[in-house]
């Protein structure tokens, strides 16, 4: 079971990637294979979300050693037969009188993303093929809104969980929108403190001719030689830039010895 390793996760659909020919077009899906009994079989779980908000869930055992095994789920198939090719590909194939009704394709491609390509027939014997693409979950949640392969039915559990996935999704986004926000604020309330430092040492290096006084405002220039003087003359007062090369900014000093720029 060691080639299996890599297939061993909870893989999130991505539904914009997938191509279905037949059955139910998924909303979002998960797909979850796990190591049992000792490592001699796996579990597969299988719970979608359709585009209409049905919940759908499945779950079936397999035994990857290439025999034919009885299938539990009899109205699908009576066997199944299950062989790990590699480690990259492994190969699931459900039988119904001795008839293939349905191939299963396993693959991890080079990007780390799951393949699951489905062979089928659908009525009158016409051939679909199914291609769905996932991305291994960091979420170690029990359940998803998911994709599935095999043709199965809602479940009493599928709309308990479906049902319990929505509540747990609203309330999860609402909390990271509020933290999102609280983020961003930061964020602001951060940069503003940057500018006013880098402002407020911009200030300290110029000249000064005369003791700032706390909420009053000033007004900053560039001299010629490319230092900076603080005035308590406008722009206006000088009738533009003065006697200087470039006029900053007016500024006003804090209460904690900062400054911040109040526009001309």
């Amino acid at each position: 079971m060691v080639q299996a390793y890599n297939f061993l996760a909870s893989w999130q659909l991505f539904p914009e990637k997938c191509d279905f020919q037949s059955g139910i077009t998924p909303k979002s899906g998960n797909y979850k294979i796990e190591s049992i009994r000792n490592g001699h079989a796996l579990s597969i779980s299988i719970n979608w979300v359709s585009m209409d908000n049905e919940a759908f869930y499945t779950q079936y055992e397999i035994v990857p050693d290439g025999e034919l095994h009885p299938f539990e789920n009899q109205d699908m198939a009576d066997t199944v037969q299950a062989e790990i090719v590699n480690a990259s590909a492994f190969e699931v194939i459900f039988s119904k009188n001795e008839e293939t009704v349905l191939e299963v394709l396993h693959e991890i491609l080079p990007n780390g993303y799951m393949k699951i390509r489905q062979k089928g027939f659908i009525k009158e014997n016409l051939p679909f093929t199914n291609t769905e693409i996932y991305h291994k979950q960091l979420s170690v949640l029990p359940y998803a809104s998911s994709v599935g392969s095999v043709a199965i039915r809602p479940t009493k559990e599928g709309v308990i969980k479906h049902k319990a996935l929505s509540a747990m999704e609203e309330q999860t986004n609402m909390q990271l929108d509020q933290i999102r926000q609280q983020i961003e604020l930061l964020a602001r309330q951060a940069q503003e403190i940057r500018k006013r430092k880098e402002l407020s040492l911009l200030i300290y290096e110029a000249r000064l001719g005369f003791k700032p006084q706390i909420g009053h405002v000033y007004h900053l220039y560039e001299k010629k030689d490319g230092s900076h003087m603080l005035s308590l003359v406008a722009p206006a007062e000088w009738g533009g830039k003065g006697p200087f090369k470039q006029f900053v900014s007016s500024v006003r000093l804090l209460a904690d010895h900062t400054w911040v720029e109040i526009g001309q």
